[in-house]
């Protein structure tokens, strides 16, 4: 492979569902000869056995063109792994937007726009399977405008469309291209018919680049036209500075158009060493690497795939207090070793046991660097849960730490122990995330679990206030049992929680056992009427009896609870919800849908309005009943193309409706009613 001299380029391949990414991998691969056959079935195996990265997780590749080291990594294109394709995106020097020729689907994109122009990461897009569509070139290209916050600079134009699709004309150079089956495209005369948009591309190209270029606007002015290699250069500072976003075309799984991105990423995209100065990465000091994604597999144990930011890494060195125990290339599935990592590269490092996802680490055991601004993919807030069960109780055991090992792989996931619910919880992304967490469980980790829905953790409460007395009297050889005490029962207001006082006078009860009442009461409330636990209420020990001999602080802690079981029922007891507030983001057309479905849902709608700096997109606020919102996302994706999502928080509790108490009482499992 590659000596320790030549540029390398890093990019990701992202885009929707269906829009061709691994088609494009396995062309890239296999037009470079990195591969001996083209991947045509794209069912996860890659040319040569090598996977090909769709579905679920990053697939990482390296291939050498034009004596430049290029290191691709494919990213997944559900938006329920998109922590995946976040963490690999902090560490590559630009993206490569894969996308269809529909314009009904320009709007989905937004999602991924987002992260990339958040933090300042370059990005081309390939329009890819050009041969399925009859979107006129110029429609598309207004639609993209319409989304992207950089300008849409054409580097290519579409010769015909569809089933008549001939080729491209290249903006730059002003030559026509026709595609040939297994071979690179060849030059052909520029049609008669195209020649006015061409000049007409061309020219909104160059007075886009003057926008950042005074020398070439004066250039402009003077109708001075620059020359071919000239543009180049500008395109490739103006995309580099991330100002710009500049389409390509073509038909990965026929090789069309590959030879032409592949001739643009060594040309256009930043190097490796032009990224690490825009993040601020000194030159000059200790290696310097960034985690992108952790694994841990069962012959090589963990592995870290990282991006070396600065310096060199062998085995043997000490990152973060952990010493490296191997240099890896990916090739796929296979792991290549290497003497050692060089500055720019993208590889895997064994055995970094302290390492997390996102960590930037120095080769002397330092913190990171002060000077470098490093881009860090910050955790998604999980949308979907499942309540977890051992299919066998000896596995309880070992799930824990299998599981602290399947969220250090997965950050998105988080693993929850619901002592209200009495429910061990996954969160994710979504249904298909979490069923793919499950079977690596079983496979991996060889724990085999069943899912289920996860709980409410609903609330009790009173309405009115009462008067109670609870008196216990045993008494069964030696000594006795006894305590008697007189509360008074109110309710608190929302959010209040638990008071205790005590307004015992002349010693009733005596001053020793006061705080076994309130601990008997904290107790039984937990239960409360219908099984759950019971929240703002105020309780008042006003009276009571004692003996000297049989009196107790168990008796009292009893009889405390004997006091609420009578007394309770008669405070109007009600049942509580926990209501989140969500903040719903779908595209515009997709709004009354998702008021519909939250409306529906018991939701109380707040507003809605345009979402910031997202072209075409609104959010809607409201309140939502948390037991509605177990399979929200399912709903809010299916009606959104997929991409829409919310965010939500913990608002406040609400009564539960009449009608809803008894359906959910009757749920509850007879060992769990508080019959005390």
């Amino acid at each position: 492979m590659s000596g320790g001299t030549t540029p390398i380029r890093n990019v990701a391949l992202v885009g929707p569902n269906g829009s061709g990414k691994s088609a494009l991998f396995d062309s890239l691969l296999f037009v470079t000869g990195q591969v001996g056959r083209r991947n045509r079935s794209h069912d996860g195996a890659g040319s040569d056995g090598k996977s090909s990265g769709q579905g679920t997780e990053l697939c990482v590749a390296t291939l050498d063109h034009e004596g430049t080291e290029i290191t691709l990594l494919d990213c997944p294109g559900s938006v329920e792994f998109a922590a995946e394709t976040r963490g690999g995106l902090i560490g590559v020097d630009a993206a490569i937007l894969v996308i269809e020729p529909l314009i009904e689907r320009v709007v989905a994109l937004a999602p991924l726009l987002g992260f990339l122009d958040s933090h300042d990461i370059p990005h081309l897009v390939f329009v890819n399977k050009m041969d399925r569509s009859d979107v006129r070139y110029r429609d598309l290209l207004t639609a993209l405008r319409t989304v992207f916050s950089r300008p849409v600079v054409p580097y290519q134009y579409a010769i015909g469309r569809g089933d008549t699709l001939v080729g491209y004309i290249d903006l730059t150079s002003e030559e026509a291209f026709a595609y040939q089956d297994g071979a690179p495209a060849g030059i052909i005369p520029l049609p008669d018919d195209h020649r006015e948009r061409e000049r007409t591309a061309r020219a909104e190209m160059l007075e886009t680049l003057a926008d950042f270029d005074d020398d070439l606007l004066a250039m402009l002015l003077e109708d001075h036209e620059p020359p071919a290699d000239d543009i180049r250069r500008r395109l490739r500072q103006s995309l580099t500075a991330d100002k710009i976003t500049p389409v390509f075309l073509g038909v990965a799984d026929q090789d069309k158009g590959v030879r032409r991105l592949l001739h643009a990423i060594v040309g256009l995209v930043p190097t490796a060493a032009d990224t690490a100065a825009r993040r601020g990465v000194a030159p000059e000091g200790p290696a310097m690497i960034q985690v992108l994604r952790t694994t841990h597999t069962a012959h090589a144990g963990k592995l870290s795939l990282a991006r070396v930011w600065r310096g060199s890494l062998a085995e043997g060195v000490d990152l973060g207090g952990d010493r490296l125990g191997g240099v890896f290339r990916l090739q796929g599935s296979q792991q290549e070793p290497l003497a050692e990592a060089r500055a720019g590269q993208i590889v895997a490092l064994g055995r970094l046991e302290h390492a997390q996802t996102g960590a930037v680490l120095h080769a002397d055991g330092q913190g990171p660097a002060a000077e470098a601004d490093l881009p860090v993919a910050a955790a998604m807030q999980p949308l979907y849960a499942a309540a977890l069960r051992c299919a066998n109780r000896n596995d309880e055991v070992k799930m824990s730490a299998a599981m602290a090992r399947l969220v250090e792989e997965d950050p998105s996931l988080a693993y929850d122990q619901r002592p209200d619910t009495h429910q061990a919880l996954l969160w994710g992304q979504g249904e298909m995330h979490i069923r793919s967490a499950v079977d690596k469980l079983a496979a991996k980790h060889k724990v085999a679990v069943e899912t289920g829905e996860p709980g409410t953790a609903y609330r009790e409460t009173i309405t009115r206030s009462g008067h109670s007395r609870g008196r216990h009297k045993r008494q069964s050889g030696g000594h006795g049992q006894f305590a008697d005490v007189e509360i008074d029962i109110r309710p608190l207001g929302r959010g209040e929680g638990f008071r205790f006082e005590s307004a015992v006078v002349g010693g009733a009860v005596p001053r020793q056992f006061i705080p076994a009442v309130e601990a008997g009461a904290r107790e039984f409330l937990q239960k409360g009427t219908m099984g759950y636990p019971m929240v703002d209420v105020g309780i008042t020990l006003v009276n009571g009896q004692f003996h000297t001999v049989d009196s107790s602080e168990l008796a009292f802690k009893i009889a405390a609870g004997l006091a609420l079981k009578e007394g309770l029922p008669a405070c109007g007891p009600i049942l509580l919800e926990p209501i989140l507030l969500l903040h719903v983001s779908v595209p515009g057309d997709a709004t009354s849908k998702a008021l519909q479905v939250l409306s529906a849902r018991r939701g109380q709608i707040l507003g809605f309005e345009a979402k910031e700096d997202w072209p075409g997109w609104e959010v809607i606020t409201c309140h939502l009943p948390e037991a509605e919102s177990r399979d929200l996302i399912l709903s809010i994706r299916s009606l959104s193309q997929g991409v829409g999502f919310f965010d939500w928080s913990f608002s406040h509790l609400q009564d539960v409706p009449e009608r809803l108490t008894a359906a959910i009482t009757a749920e509850r499992a007879p060992s769990e009613a508080a019959v005390h």
